[in-house]
């Protein structure tokens, strides 16, 4: 793969892409690019961290697994940002099961690598710092809108964070794949996405949603997608869409 191809792969991550290119410079010889397929197990609760992944065109879950063998999600990482860094600051063990939920590639980089390269770049070790504080305010403001709000606004905001991610409005959405991220049945989820289609805010097709009226999705969203989205886009405006 010629260079100049394989350094803007690694950039369509948008951490990556909004570096200097000195700083890339410092990282991308480390960098390898891996293809990811849905319900890969990256990492297990208490498992060392060998790698930092920063997803492309994929979307991963941090869960924790229940002793009645079921699981909650604890956190959502696409192209805006990387998995591994917060819990590598530290114990260097996994939180819990960081799962890939949709196909796709990512940049992976070893994570004493990582390290080495945030304490000797201030500019990356503080693009990091607003990350982690980005990725804290999205967990705690997704805690609260479980306890908050419905099913219906909580879809639509997943819908459109998975657009977001993605850059694409037909995303690779089953009514299986939202119920596990919802924690609803999926019967659920086929009633709230029909309404949302029949209301023409989306199309459905064959394992995928598109979605034809964003305006309209955003309003039915609960206020969460929008506060998350500001801290985004005020921490991290480099990464946002």
């Amino acid at each position: 793969m010629a260079a100049s191809l394989k350094a803007a792969d690694h950039r369509t991550n948008r951490l990556l892409a909004a570096m200097s290119p000195q700083d890339f410079a410092q990282l991308e010889p480390h960098l390898e690019i891996v293809d990811l397929r849905r319900g890969q197990v990256l990492y297990e609760e208490g498992e060392p961290l060998r790698h930092a992944y920063f997803p492309h065109d994929t979307i991963m879950s941090l869960v924790t697994l229940m002793q009645d063998g079921g699981c909650a999600e604890m956190a959502v990482f696409g192209r805006e940002g990387l998995i591994g860094l917060v819990s590598a600051m530290g114990t260097r063990q996994s939180f819990g099961r960081y799962v890939v939920q949709l196909t796709g590639s990512a940049s992976r980089i070893e994570i004493d690598r990582l390290h080495k390269t945030i304490a000797t770049r201030p500019k990356i070790r503080r693009l990091f710092l607003n990350y982690s504080e980005a990725l804290m305010a999205q967990v705690l403001q997704t805690v609260a809108c479980n306890a908050a709000h419905g099913v219906e606004a909580r879809c639509c905001r997943w819908i459109l964070s998975t657009r977001d991610r993605l850059d694409q409005d037909a995303l690779p959405l089953t009514h299986e794949f939202l119920a596990e991220c919802l924690h609803v049945q999926r019967s659920t989820v086929s009633l709230i996405t029909r309404d949302l289609q029949v209301a023409g805010l989306i199309r459905q097709g064959r394992g995928a949603i598109s979605v034809i009226n964003r305006a309209g999705l955003e309003e039915a969203a609960c206020e969460c997608y929008g506060k998350i989205r500001r801290t985004f886009d005020r921490l991290l405006p480099k990464t946002c869409a």
